[in-house]
């Protein structure tokens, strides 16, 4: 594996289990909202809202573990195009986990299902 900082590798690997984590509340909120509620005009907006931060969540863990692998599998060092590319994959990653968690929530306590 080319050589990253142990800092970098850590911030990965729990942004990953972050991103996991949302994606299973995101899901399962809305699982939950179609339940109790079902598609009616009043939730559609928000199973919708779920849906695209499920989504973003994915799209972001899978740009992660690509990445990874790439710079795992790169020897003797990742060049730096793909160096940076991960830099912003985690930043990206970071602000769409804030923002997605702070959906799923809002979501959460305006319809009781916390």
């Amino acid at each position: 594996m080319a050589n990253l900082p142990v800092h970098t590798i850590t911030t990965v690997f729990h942004l990953q289990r972050q991103l996991w984590e949302l994606i299973n509340e995101a899901t399962e909120t809305e699982w939950m909202m179609f339940k109790q509620f079902g598609e009616t005009q009043e939730t559609i907006p928000e199973l919708e809202q779920l849906k695209n931060a499920a989504e973003r969540l994915r799209n972001s863990y899978s740009r992660l573990y690509t990445l990874m692998l790439q710079v795992a599998e790169s020897q003797p060092v990742a060049n730096s195009a793909t160096l940076d590319l991960l830099l912003q994959s985690i930043e990206r990653g970071e602000s769409t986990a804030s923002a997605s968690q702070a959906s799923v929530q809002e979501i959460k306590m305006t319809w009781n299902l916390i």
